[in-house]
């Protein structure tokens, strides 16, 4: 892609931007590996002016309709368990990094969380037990680590819809364990029916809302694709009073990057940095200016800067790719 048109799109949306300039939570959501960090791992964050990081340790299952949850066990990677996370907190927060602490749940063979569904009644109490157990470990840690943002869960559409006093039962004993704010990481097409986000500091949504059919997206395709979105967005925050956060949001390097931007199947296409980067500065165009709206994380940030990514690389990751530029500075601009 022309450097030159990137570097351009980046000086006009900064000019866009300096008449409301506010800080917001500038996040990377920070992978977990199989290895501890150091400030090699947590330098670049700082270097692209982000504020804000997502550790995600992960829970396992072994099927959509098995109520038990695997975690924190020797098998998984340090990253993945309390150990890891406590280290990677720890490490970011050396860096004045503040942190949005998000377990999530991993189904076997990457099935989507959202259609977890227990089949009996005796299942479900299973794996409410099971996911509290879960969750409240990594509650625990969050107060221990003093962390400024803990999330309930993540993309867990079936489970809320059908076991709503499970869980207003299991936020009345997060709040019990933990002190700081809350939000949870409801799917693009999942908040509006989420039912308790009067209890939540943020009205969580992962952003992966389709924007343009185009293969290359220009930004005006974007923003005109955001404007069917953007004023229920809006409408939400005031109905419930909250600031809308964006807990993961991205777009992958390849051809038609805002039709299904959830997609990460391995057969999509061709590298296109150009749709990442013009759906990218179109999100930001669009939201980081609202005095509702909070921030966000991108998806995804990888420990080993130094060979992630690449303009060869056709995944989430903006690393070493022509959008990292643009999300440094526009990240910048929003830090103050």
């Amino acid at each position: 892609m022309n450097r030159f048109k990137i570097l351009i799109g980046v000086i006009l949306l900064i000019n866009q931007s300096c008449t409301t300039q506010t800080q917001k939570i500038n996040g990377v959501s920070f992978v977990a590996s199989r290895e501890l960090i150091s400030d090699k791992h947590t330098k670049p964050v700082v270097a692209i002016n982000a504020n804000y990081a997502a550790i995600m340790p992960f829970g396992f299952i072994r099927n959509l309709t098995d109520p038990e949850i695997t975690f924190n066990t020797e098998r998984q990677w340090i990253g993945e368990r309390v150990f890891g996370a406590k280290q990677y907190i720890e490490e970011l927060q050396e860096q004045s990094i503040k942190i949005m602490l998000k377990p999530q749940i991993w189904v076997r063979g990457g099935y989507f969380t959202g259609e977890i569904n227990m089949q009996t009644e005796a299942d479900w109490q299973t794996l409410e037990v099971s996911y509290s157990k879960f969750v409240l470990e990594y509650a625990k840690l969050a107060e221990t680590k003093k962390v400024d943002v803990f999330c309930i869960g993540t993309e867990l559409e079936k489970f809320v819809a059908h076991r709503p006093a499970y869980w207003n039962e299991l936020i009345i004993s997060i709040k019990k364990i933990y002190k700081g704010k809350l939000t949870y990481a409801a799917n693009w097409n999942e908040y509006e029916k989420t039912t308790f986000w009067n209890q939540m500091d943020y009205i969580g949504i992962d952003a992966y809302f389709p924007v343009s059919d185009s293969k290359t997206p220009t930004i005006k395709e974007c923003l005109e694709g955001w404007e069917m979105y953007k004023s229920n967005i809006h409408k939400f925050s005031i109905q419930y009073h909250k600031p809308i956060l964006f807990t993961e949001f991205g777009y992958r390097s390849v051809d038609y990057s805002g039709k299904a931007p959830w997609k990460s199947d391995r057969d999509m296409g061709n590298i296109n940095l150009e749709a990442q980067n013009n759906a990218t500065h179109a999100l930001f165009e669009a939201f980081w200016n609202e005095d509702w709206f909070a921030g966000g994380f991108v998806w995804k940030w990888h420990h080993n800067h130094e060979v992630a990514g690449g303009e060869n690389n056709d995944r989430f990751t903006p690393q070493n790719k022509p959008v990292e530029l643009l999300i440094k500075e526009h990240y910048n601009v929003f830090s103050k």
